[in-house]
């Protein structure tokens, strides 16, 4: 696998910061929305959960590529297959806001990414590993090589800490 190039972008508003990243997965949207809401599947590449997925419900999810990595509550506030999942995640380090849209295509599905309201001087410590759990997705649907944790942090910190500046 090639050194990953960084591709996340910071949108800035009066609310804050929002990390917007994207995708092409080269599968349908509904083997793309399982991909990020089924348990096996998401196990593969972010972590496992447990609860009932549906909207107005919270799950517990264990990111799966961190060590010791404590269970997350995460609260599903919209989900409208197999288009659109919005998270809100809270953890001993705080709560994030998280989407995920897909867009259907002729040959693959385009998933756009979106963390909203990042406080300010933290995304470089962000991007970088939204980047790596997004290819982690990629590699799981596409059977390729998993990337490498060390090729993106600190590596990819300066790109996501310059679009603050």
């Amino acid at each position: 696998m090639s050194t990953p190039f960084p591709t996340g972008r910071l949108e800035k508003h009066a609310g804050g910061l929002d990390l917007i990243l994207a995708r092409t997965l080269p599968v349908g949207i509904r083997e793309a929305w399982a991909a990020i809401t089924e348990p096996d599947q998401t196990a593969r590449w972010i972590g496992r959960w447990e609860g009932k997925g549906v909207h107005g419900q919270s799950v517990k999810l264990q990111m799966g590529f961190e060590e010791g990595s404590a269970w997350s509550n995460v609260a599903i506030t919209e989900c409208r297959a197999p288009k659109f999942l919005r998270v809100q995640t809270v953890d001993d380090f705080g709560s994030w806001d998280l989407s995920v849209e897909l867009y259907a295509g002729a040959q693959a599905t385009e998933l756009r990414f979106v963390h909203r309201g990042i406080a300010p001087g933290s995304v470089g410590d962000i991007g970088p590993g939204w980047e790596y759990y997004l290819d982690q997705l990629l590699a799981s649907i596409t059977g390729e090589q998993f990337p490498v944790w060390d090729d993106y942090y600190p590596a990819q910190k300066e790109f996501f800490q310059d679009q603050e500046n």
